[in-house]
């Protein structure tokens, strides 16, 4: 017989907790971003030099740090994640009358990036179960106009890079993997970034780097990456600087500052210790939950997928759920027993109240499983959860266990 729900009256998972009425505020998950000591000087240092700028040493040890990190010969620095993705496109010369295919589950910033070198983005449908773009709807989507496709490396999973490259190599398409959830993540062995033409990275102040903001690309084509530091360094090259500016290229003033470059530099240092444990942390979630046919844990394109863990997702499979429970019930009676889990974005990018691009300038193709994914199926908890003590992810995991016992057909 089940374990009474404490919403229902029984005594929840989580006791003891002071004033908070979940772990979220009861100081059981770790401070966001982690303050490492090492910084604090690095950051006074650069203060009193009054280097801030100009791709100093730290810009300069990430450009190579980063990208061997990631598989990739060069990582070109910039102010945040969407001009990454705004020079991404020029650098390949997509602009006005052009198509860019996104998946309907990421940020807006993937699609606005097109909107804003005059392309328009087509949104198309992602798989049920990985929440990345479907292959067969991005090759469905495809018209004479489609110069390029951005698949997004999403929550905690990786997208099928084998498929998709396959099909743009197919139609002669550019590939940029929207990296923005997938730091230190790999496919088959080669770091997220690495993956196609370009990769886009965050690092904005939720992400698993971050410095407040940045971004960068990464690339392993020499005249790409010329292109992306001149892009977004006002046609300036590190690569190349005697060869004067390209006909034609609108650069922009998108550089980055030492602060951030110190304090992403030393969290570089820690990324894989950072990863394992949250690795450690999915493993012990992962044996609550098996063998409940009601929850699913996020899929990846591969087995072999090491993922980054942005966000830690649960999808509910609905038909296995007694009547009259949904997602929403089952929120309320995780809450009840202490957890706080949560939707992410809590709908498809277009549905956001940030999404104010007019209704002529992107298509939008059948999203149904976004739709679904975002209003009935997913449940999250952000990485600095993962980052808790083994037994706080124990009792979260008997707390989802015993719901999801409850409420299981």
């Amino acid at each position: 017989m089940n374990e009474k729900l404490a919403i229902d009256g029984g005594t929840p998972v989580f006791q003891n907790l002071e004033l908070a009425e979940n772990i979220a505020g009861s100081g059981l998950i770790p401070q966001w971003p982690i303050p490492h000591k090492e910084t604090e000087q690095k950051l006074l240092d650069i203060f009193r030099s009054g280097k801030w700028g100009g791709c100093g040493m730290y810009e300069q040890k990430l450009m190579t740090g980063f990208a061997e990190e990631h598989n990739a010969r060069y990582a070109i620095w910039m102010c945040n994640g969407t001009t990454t993705l705004e020079c991404a496109l020029l650098a390949l010369d997509i602009g006005p009358s052009d198509e860019v295919i996104v998946p309907a589950i990421t940020w807006i910033a993937t699609a606005e990036a097109a909107v804003y070198v005059g392309a328009k983005p087509v949104i198309v449908d992602v798989d049920i179960n990985t929440m990345c773009m479907d292959p067969e709807r991005f090759e469905a989507a495809i018209t004479p106009r489609t110069k390029a496709v951005i698949p997004v490396h999403i929550y905690s999973a990786m997208s099928d890079m084998d498929k998709i490259n396959a099909i743009a190599k197919k139609h002669g398409i550019h590939v940029i993997e929207d990296c923005a959830h997938a730091h230190g993540a790999k496919q088959h062995g080669i770091g997220a970034g690495s993956l196609s033409e370009i990769g886009s990275f965050s690092f904005q102040s939720t992400k698993l780097m971050t410095a407040g903001e940045g971004g960068c690309c990464t690339t392993s084509d020499d005249r790409l990456a010329d292109r992306l530091f001149r892009l977004s360094h006002i046609g300036n090259s590190r690569m190349n600087p005697k060869q004067p500016l390209e006909s034609g290229l609108t650069c922009h003033q998108y550089r980055f500052t030492e602060f951030q470059a110190a304090i992403i530099y030393d969290q570089l240092q820690h990324l894989k210790e950072n990863r394992e444990q949250r690795l450690k942390s999915v493993e012990i979630l992962n044996e609550y939950t098996k063998d409940l046919p009601s929850i699913k844990m996020q899929a990846s394109a591969y087995p072999d997928d090491v993922r980054g863990y942005y966000f830690f997702s649960y999808l509910v499979q609905p038909e296995f759920l007694k009547p009259g429970i949904d997602r929403k019930r089952v929120f309320d009676a995780l809450w009840a027993e202490g957890l706080s889990l949560g939707t992410g974005w809590g709908c498809p990018l277009y549905k956001s109240a940030m999404w104010n691009v007019p209704a002529d300038k992107y298509i939008k193709m059948d999203t149904a499983n976004s739709e679904e994914i975002m209003y009935r199926r997913v449940m999250v908890a952000m990485h600095p959860f993962l980052m808790a003590e083994r037994s706080v992810i124990e009792k979260a995991g008997e707390a989802i266990r015993k719901v999801m016992l409850s409420y299981t057909k």
